[in-house]
């Protein structure tokens, strides 16, 4: 018996991997969060599947549930939005999990910000103008940002930052990249991605918060901010040149 961490994709159902469509039709428990993960994905199970929806379980109850499947030998779908190596809450999962002797794996979505990038048709690294990109998140009602990555600090990189979880406190999220990007740098928010109800915000940061606001979004969004957002001359990639050693 093993627990399957499966990235269900950013919002729209068939943005699952064919991997993990596979492993969903087998699994006999699914545990999914109903506040995130599409219930579409739910026709996917096998019929007479146990479905348990993990929105208002705590961590030890959601444990609780992968131990009784394995002690009955039944594989175990745990659904988790996006992909499960970002913002998933998957590694306190795996601890326990290892501390009872459960096996387990990883299998990879489509995370939110390549969903955001696909609804802007934007590539996030663009030749000369950005190379990185900076995936993050703000402290507010949540654990604290360890030292070092406040937004103060990872704006002074001028990289693209791709803030997770911070919709609600977009006012503050200008206010802090403004002395780094500045008033004109492009910025983006990319609400409910891939979904029926996708909706796009494009801006600056002088207004983006205010657009944030008059949207009314506070959650299920991504922010992002910087220059290759507006880019438009640009050297061509080497990847395709001519003058490259073939």
């Amino acid at each position: 018996m093993t627990v399957h961490f499966i990235g269900a994709g950013p919002g729209a159902a068939d943005l699952i991997t064919l991997r993990g469509a596979r492993l969903l039709a087998r699994c006999e428990v699914c545990l999914y969060a109903g506040s995130l993960v599409p219930t579409d994905l739910l026709a996917e199970c096998p019929p007479g599947a146990r479905l348990v929806d993990t929105a208002r379980m705590d961590l030890d109850a959601i444990t609780a549930e992968m131990v009784r499947a394995h002690g009955e030998g039944r594989d175990v779908a745990r659904l988790h939005s996006g992909d499960p190596s970002v913002f998933s809450a998957v590694a306190e999962q795996m601890r326990r999990l290892d501390a009872a002797g459960v096996p387990y794996e990883m299998v990879p979505g489509v995370p939110a910000f390549a969903a955001a990038a696909a609804a802007l048709k934007r590539e996030l690294t663009v030749p000369t103008v950005g190379q990185t990109v900076i995936l993050t998140r703000v402290a507010q009602q949540a654990t604290p940002m360890p030292p070092g990555e406040d937004l103060a600090t990872l704006g002074a990189s001028g990289a693209l930052l791709v803030l997770h979880l911070a919709a609600r406190y977009a006012d503050r999220v200008a206010a802090e990249l403004l002395p780094h990007y500045g008033a004109d740098c492009p910025a983006a928010v990319v609400a409910m991605a891939s979904r029926d109800d996708e909706l796009v915000l494009r801006g600056t940061l002088s207004d983006i918060a205010d657009q944030v606001r008059a949207a009314g979004i506070t959650k299920t969004a991504v922010i992002l901010v910087g220059r290759v957002l507006g880019a438009t001359s640009f050297r061509d990639s080497h990847l395709y040149s001519a003058q490259r050693a073939r």
